[in-house]
Parts: C-alpha cells; structure tokens; sequence
C-alpha cells in the first residue's frame, strides 16, 4: 500500500471509488480526483464478493427468510443522500452491484478514465484486491492513486524509538499526540473544484437499486434510532457535542447515554475522522476538557488497531497476536457448542450477558464495556475459543471493522496486544452490580425480570423459589438458570492459561 499525498499529473477524466467514505466532504480521495482532473465521474460497488457470503450465511442461520443485514440498509440509504448531494453539485453516483476487481477496470475503460481514485482501507482481503485491480487498470494504461483518509495516522507514520510498530497503547498514544498538528486535522476543501464533477452519462444513469435487487430485505433499522447517512452522523454529532464532557463519568454505563453512537458513521465513512478528532481535541484543551480527552482516546485507539492489523496481516488468518497462546486448548464438543448457543441467544443465566446479547441480537449494536464483559465470559467461563465469538460479532455489529472487532476480542481473550492478562477475568455478577446499579439496562432488554427487585437482578438465582415466584419467575422456564458457576470456571481458566 503507498501513501499518495501529492500528485503532480493532471488528467481529462477521473473516476472517484467511494468505499468506506460516504461523504462529499474531507474527503481525500474526492478533494485530489477534483483538483487534478478536469472532469470526474463518482462510483460505488456493491461488491458481490462481500454480499453473498453475508446471503448465504444468513440462509444457513435462517432457512426460509429472507436475508436482512442492516448494515446494507444502512449504506444504502446514505448512498442514497450522497448521490443526492453529489447531483446538486453537478454530478452523481454510478451504482453498479458485482465484483469490484472486474467492474472498476472495466467502468475506467468505459469512461476513459486515466486514474481511478480512492481511499485507502487497510483489511487484507481489502488490500489484495485493490492489487488486483491496480494491476488491471495498469495493463489497460492507466492508475490507481490511493490515499489516507479513514485515519490520523496509518502504517509506519507512528514508530517507536526503535523504528519498530507500537504494541503497547500508552505510548502510542502519547506518540500519536506528539506528533499531531492541527494540519493533520484540517478537511479537505472539496468544494473549491466541485465544479469538476460530471453527471452519470447515459445508460450509466441509473436509479439506485432497491434492496430485493441486492438480494436483501428490510431490517428492522428504520425501527432504531440510528439516522444514517452524512445528515445522521452530523445529527449524532451534534448531540453529543452537548454531553461529551460527561463521557468519562457515563461511558461505561449501558443503561445512560454516555457514547457518541457514532461508530457505525465511522465505520462507513459518512463523517471523517478529522472531523471527530479535531471536536475532540480542540474540546480536550479546555479546563473542563477531560471527557473529550478520554473521547479522542477511544479514536486513537482506532488508529493503533489499524496499524497492528497492517503490521500483522497473519491476524486476519485467525492467528493470535501473542503467538503462545495458539497452543491454548478451548472447550470443545457438544457441550461447548450448547454453552455457545446460549451465549449467542442470551440464555447463560447471567443477566447482564444476556441482556447484552439481546442488544446486539435486537439492534446490531453493544455498548462498548459490555463488548468486554460478554467477551470475557464466552472465553474465560465458557472457556471457548475466542474465534468463534469474534465471528459472531462480525454478522451482526452495524459498525463492524475487522481490526477493532480483531482487537477487542483478543483484548478480552488475553491474547493480543497490551491484552488484560490472563489471570484478569471479569466476574458478571460484579460487573453488572458496578455498571447496571439500577438493573435498568438488564429489565430493557430482559422483560422477563422486569418485577425482579434491584437486590436480586444481578444474579436471581440467588432468591429463593418463592420470591422467584412472587416475582414471576421460574428459573429454567421464564429464565434460565446459571449455565455455569463463575468461581469454578475462574479456576479452569487459571488454570487453562497457566499450563
């Protein structure tokens, strides 16, 4: 992958491939196909490579229903926006639905267009077929320029003293703001050569498809509050520009608004990261600027999982980062495959797991502390491979990005990098009690304990039948019962990791 910051050619036609940056604006791909062509054409693909395992899978799961994927619905919809703004500028989108590696050097001829424009993305099956492409518009005499732009800073950009990758946060963090200028965080000004944009030409013209024509039918989305498109995140982010001072106190509480919810924006690029960071650290340099810096942490921490996938591509094989712990021998069989199909339901016993198992089930979305407690518990009291979890939050996280998701889990899991050690576990029933005092988040998405008093919502198996009773609970029938002790399988785990 190289970094192309300036380009001295100028070209007649230039063709934008929008992927993960929904936007028109800062948008660095975009501002440099304007600036250095005379006319530009703007593309997306609906890559079928991509779509079709997403079909597939979902028959496996739900044999005679419809595939659905918010995800899709929700690029969709923005694509929807952003063909609409393109057009008052004076262009459009083309919208083709195949595989990229054949339908972008086929689009460059069709228009002849001297350069393909796009921004970078760093996951290696990403990273591999823009070789492919790259190599095909260069047999055909032409180029692919790709540029930064859903990162601060990528790849080799932030080195030790050593000039070796960080693997530890804390310095790279502290390296990251060293480094940064405010140059580093200015938009890009696309708007100083949109003239430069064309109209879709004839047959290329087309009507966005709808989702049946991609295969999918209509999630539940439209039910959630989760606007889409670059209208949506700029609604999410000036929402949370009035409680962001209070992200450190309430961020770890899933039952209080304490999150941006803007990491689905993120993931699919309707807002640029200079935008958030510049938010959050110019908010982070006033006296009361402590909820912002903890903010502008989680985004670096974003970039610091990109550039350990980029220094370590074997991740995406299924490889744990420390590599010891490969050897490592996870629960399997019947039973394992039982206790895993309960933690994907939500029916552990454990209320704060399956509550939060409900969430993400019923909207695509986890808050983020309980990302590491339902982790933690599949892995060190389930005691079952991390993979297998890892996989499961990938079909279903509306802001699923390969190196965050990769680096949560094996955060969680104790195998990858500046991971919580492995004697470190999670006990639910604490953590439910420090997080969800009230119950609140727990009788939001487990109606069946509504009437369970707060003492007891943590862990109800703890009452006695009669309470349970009173209280309209039969554990094993309207709620299971614990599918594990916690103190026993604390006691595996240690001894699992210690071998």
């Amino acid at each position: 992958m190289t970094s192309i910051y300036r380009i001295d050619d100028t070209f007649d036609t230039g063709l934008v491939w929008f992927r993960r940056d929904l936007r028109d604006s800062d948008n660095a791909a975009l501002f440099y196909a304007l600036k250095h062509c005379r006319r530009v054409w703007c593309v997306f693909v609906f890559d079928t490579t991509i779509l079709q395992p997403l079909i597939d899978d979902w028959r496996a799961m739900h044999p005679g229903v419809a595939p659905q994927d918010r995800r899709v619905e929700f690029i969709l919809t923005s694509l929807v926006e952003l063909d609409a703004s393109l057009r008052r500028a004076g262009g459009g989108l083309i919208v083709l639905h195949g595989d990229p590696r054949t339908c972008i050097p086929e689009l460059a001829v069709q228009l002849d267009a001297q350069a393909v424009f796009t921004n970078h993305d760093y996951d290696p099956t990403a990273i591999g077929r823009d070789l492919t492409v790259r190599e095909r518009l260069i047999n055909a005499g032409r180029q692919l320029l790709t540029f930064k732009d859903q990162v601060v800073f990528e790849a080799d950009e932030l080195l030790t003293g050593q000039k070796k990758p960080f693997t530890v946060f804390t310095p790279y963090r502290n390296a990251w703001l060293k480094q940064l200028t405010l140059f580093d965080l200015e938009p890009y000004p696309v708007n100083r050569y949109i003239k430069h944009l064309a109209t879709p030409p004839g047959k290329l013209d087309r009507p966005m498809p709808s989702l049946a024509a991609l295969g999918f039918a209509q999630s539940n989305l439209a039910e959630l509050d989760l606007p889409a498109g670059m209208s949506g995140a700029q609604r999410l982010l000036a929402d949370f520009e009035t409680r962001i001072d209070g992200y450190g106190e309430r961020r770890d509480f899933p039952a209080a608004k304490g999150p941006s919810y803007l990491s689905v924006h993120l993931r699919f690029g309707t807002v640029s990261i200079r935008t958030l960071a510049r938010m959050a650290h110019g908010r982070s340099l006033q006296p009361d600027g402590q909820g912002a810096a903890t903010w502008l942490s989680e985004l670096i921490w974003r970039d610091f999982y990109f550039q350990i996938l980029y220094h370590n591509p074997r991740l995406a094989e299924g490889a744990s980062f420390k590599v010891e712990y490969d050897r490592l021998h996870w629960e399997t069989g019947r039973e394992a495959d039982e206790a895993f199909a309960a933690w994907c339901s939500g029916r552990t016993g454990y209320p704060l797991i399956d509550a939060a198992m409900a969430q993400i089930n019923q909207t695509g979305y986890m808050h983020n502390r309980l990302r590491m407690v339902t982790a933690s518990f599949l892995v060190k009291d389930l005691g079952i491979d991390w993979r297998r979890g890892e996989r499961y939050f990938a079909r279903l996280l509306n802001d699923y990005d390969f190196s965050a998701n990769n680096g949560g889990w094996q955060w969680a899991a104790s195998t990858g990098c500046d991971a919580q050690p492995w004697f470190r576990i999670f006990n639910p029933v604490t953590q439910s009690e420090k997080f969800d005092p009230q119950g609140r988040f727990i009788r939001r998405y487990l109606p069946e304990l509504s009437n369970v008093p707060t003492k007891w919502i943590h862990a109800p198996w703890l009452a006695d039948a009669g309470q349970l009773k009173e209280w309209g609970v039969t554990l094993g029938k309207d709620y299971p019962s614990p599918l594990i002790n916690h103190a026993e399988a604390r006691q595996r785990t240690l001894a699992r990791f210690g071998k």
